[in-house]
């Protein structure tokens, strides 16, 4: 094997498209994009942690990428002739994850990220090159968890499931270490004194320790979300990054809007809890939710849009002739458009004690960090929508059984019929018809779960600790109230669904009507599933996204 291979688990056949050497002629053009500059053997280009890291061409020598755990250098790479650093944290601007050490005299090409990005956006060749290698090494980050942060918790915590949740979905590699299962995690504890109390633990670049963090702090420490200038004005400000939400990131963006998306965790939005769509348009063998939002990401941060993660908006206002979105952590960001892209949640189950179970049995998403916690045991799902099927045939693969719960009498009028036919043809899945949750019990986990089949009249107690309820939706709206106008369900009017008299009630100000996706507050839109009468689909949510951003051109030029 060779020693200088990357450490990356099954991408290793990708390595000529992960570490590609440019051309002579593709030199040229990145010649005239950077300066160049030398290192003595041994020295360090750049280090873990560092913000703003430029990408670096080796000219002459050899560029060693590592990734340090303490006093010890894991190797990653080795970049030669023409080859180039980075990954997607060269886009964003965050900080980089490992550490760039000279082998031999060295002399490289230093492209500041201004330039990179320009290059990327002017010169498809380059940015199809560049963009391909910087999404698969930090896919192989991921998989390997070589990153600058540790988490220690437990599978009995629904802090710790929120907490890898947040990391995961934000495409941010990591090393979990439980303390019920892992022999040398006291050590660890010892090292950095804390203790088991004190769990979820993140370690940040192996210095600062946060105990119990939320999700801002840990955007914070790790640098993974926009900072925000009191001064600015933006174009647009989208206020949540799932899939409507960044479809408009990447058409603005593109179009040379100034944008800011925020998204109260990381973006993805309902879509991020989906193991696998199969039904999107151009992914013929399916795409999981949380890879095609950071993908997404990766394309509205290409093309300019700021992101910034775990900042929620709790307020729009109009402020003289622009928009004010006040965010709960005290600041405000000023806009000339907002799109409302908040989406909807999984509706909760009427059942009491399930706050106590939340995150410890219960679960309102379906990828392998759930899957993880529930090992080969029997488990429930909850929901007859595309989305509840793609969770039992994805959990049906390392479960022992999988119990489909609807409240109807079949599924063909809420799911896909590949996906019925799937539930059908998996044996370890049963339907249970006109069923419902009446009843959780447990300790510190849920432990037992009772049914009730309304068509019998008879209730069945399971011993089954792992619920995933992924049953209607309820629009994220809450912090509209008063804002605009909404349905009887909460979910935001818009455009023909504005009638007249709705719109002299809400004070509409202008002679014109609103425009599609426009609310009853001139130059503020909404999209994707928080909208009234929209389609619970991802394309839809992207066709949404798009389209209302021509509109936002039009109201910019009134």
């Amino acid at each position: 094997m060779d020693p200088d291979a990357p450490i990356v688990t099954g991408l290793e056949t990708r390595r000529p498209q992960m570490f590609p050497a440019l051309s002579a002629a593709q030199m040229a053009r990145v010649m005239a994009c950077g300066t160049e500059r030398t290192f003595a053997d041994g020295a360090i280009v750049f280090e873990q942690g560092d913000s703003d890291v430029p990408c670096y061409v080796v000219l002459e020598g050899e560029l060693v990428i590592v990734h340090p755990q303490g006093r010890v250098e894991e190797l990653i790479t080795v970049h030669r002739r023409h080859e180039f650093t980075g990954e997607i944290s060269i886009i964003t601007s965050a900080r980089t994850l490992v550490r760039g050490r000279a082998r031999g005299a060295v002399r490289l090409l230093r492209i500041e990220n201004a330039r990179l990005k320009s290059l990327i956006q002017t010169d498809a060749e380059l940015s199809e090159l560049f963009m391909r290698a910087f999404i698969l090494r930090r896919i192989g980050l991921v998989a390997t968890g070589s990153g600058d942060a540790v988490v220690i918790g437990s599978r009995d915590s629904a802090a710790t499931a929120r907490l890898q949740a947040f990391l995961v979905q934000s495409a941010h590699p990591h090393r979990y270490v439980d303390v019920g299962r892992d022999p040398d995690v006291q050590a660890l504890l010892d090292e950095f004194h804390v203790g088991i109390k004190d769990i979820p633990i993140l370690i940040c670049r192996g210095e600062r320790v946060l105990r119990n963090p939320t999700n801002a702090e840990v955007a914070e420490c790790l640098g993974l979300t926009a900072r925000l200038p009191p001064s600015s004005l933006y174009d647009v400000v989208i206020c949540g990054g799932g899939p409507g939400g960044l479809a408009a990131a990447v058409y603005g963006a593109s179009e040379g809007l100034d944008v800011l998306v925020l998204d109260s965790a990381a973006p993805g939005g309902q879509a991020a809890s989906s193991s696998k769509i199969e039904n999107y348009l151009g992914f013929p063998t399916g795409i999981s939710g949380a890879a095609l939002a950071n993908r997404a990401l990766a394309q509205a941060e290409k093309f300019g849009a700021r992101i910034a993660m775990a900042r929620t908006a709790v307020r729009i206002a109009s402020e003289n002739t622009t928009l004010r979105i006040d965010l709960d952590d005290g600041e405000s960001v000023r806009a000339r458009a907002v799109v409302i892209a908040t989406g909807a949640q999984y509706r909760k189950l009427d059942v009491p004690e399930l706050a106590r179970y939340e995150g410890v049995g219960v679960y309102y998403a379906a990828t392998f960090v759930e899957a993880q916690r529930c090992d080969a045991e029997e488990l429930i799902v909850v929901g007859g929508g595309n989305s509840a099927g793609q969770a039992a045939t994805f959990l049906a693969r390392t479960s022992k059984h999988v119990h489909m719960l609807i409240r109807g009498p079949d599924l063909a009028e809420s799911m896909s019929r590949y996906l019925i036919r799937r539930i059908e043809e998996t044996p370890n899945i049963t339907l249970h018809r006109r069923t419902r949750i009446v009843a959780l019990d447990g300790g510190e986990h849920l432990e037992r779960v009772t049914l009730q089949d309304d068509a019998r009249g008879e209730t069945l107690t399971l011993p089954i600790r792992h619920v995933f309820t992924m049953a209607g939706a309820a629009p994220n709206s809450e912090w509209l109230r008063g804002c605009v106008a909404t349905d009887d369900n909460g979910f935001v009017c818009s455009g023909a669904d504005l009638t007249p008299a709705a719109l002299r009630a809400e004070g509409w100000p202008l002679a014109r009507a609103p425009y599609l996706f426009e609310t009853s507050r001139p130059h503020v839109f909404a999209v994707g599933d928080v909208r009234a009468n929209s389609v619970k689909r991802v394309a839809s949510a992207v066709g949404e996204g798009s389209v209302c951003i021509q509109l936002v051109h039009r109201v910019l030029a009134e």
